[in-house]
């Protein structure tokens, strides 16, 4: 049930950050063609939201088992061997979210929020922008953790 909850969650937050990237870049392109002059942030804010919405929807594809992946070895393992594969492979991508993107994305927002560092364009604190990397992590883990073994 939560599981649900949480994919219903995150698919609407990748609807509206992808319909406000396309507002953004057309009214970027308006403002450019038709006025003259593009408005100077529609460019950054496109940039940060295809960002955002990259890695959570990676996070969103692990949840839904649609990730790329290679099938070479597996289909040739005893159901028990193909198993035990599975729980492998979902604990290395647990303990990569955890460690690369909790852990050094969080670091990553450290250094920024002491760095005092903002965007160029739209003046918004960086930590802002890196903070989608844990979001992701904690989302990718929550997704690993609770994920049922496929039956091969």
């Amino acid at each position: 049930m939560i599981r649900k909850t949480v994919d219903r969650a995150l698919e609407r937050v990748l609807i509206t950050l992808m319909m406000v990237m396309t507002l953004d870049v057309l009214w970027g392109v308006f403002t450019r063609y038709v006025l003259g002059s593009q408005a100077s942030w529609t460019e950054e804010l496109a940039r940060f939201l295809l960002i955002w919405i990259g890695i959570l929807g990676a996070a969103f594809a692990s949840g839904r088992g649609m990730h790329l992946s290679i099938d070479l070895v597996s289909h040739r393992l005893s159901a028990n061997s193909q198993k035990r594969l599975s729980n492998l492979i979902r604990l290395l991508i647990a303990a990569f979210a955890l460690l690369v993107l909790v852990v050094g994305g969080l670091r990553l927002i450290y250094i920024s929020q002491k760095l005092g560092q903002h965007s160029p364009a739209l003046n918004i604190p960086m930590w802002m922008v890196y903070f989608v990397i844990p979001l992701s992590g904690l989302l990718i883990l929550y997704y690993k953790l609770t994920e049922r073994p496929s039956p091969h």
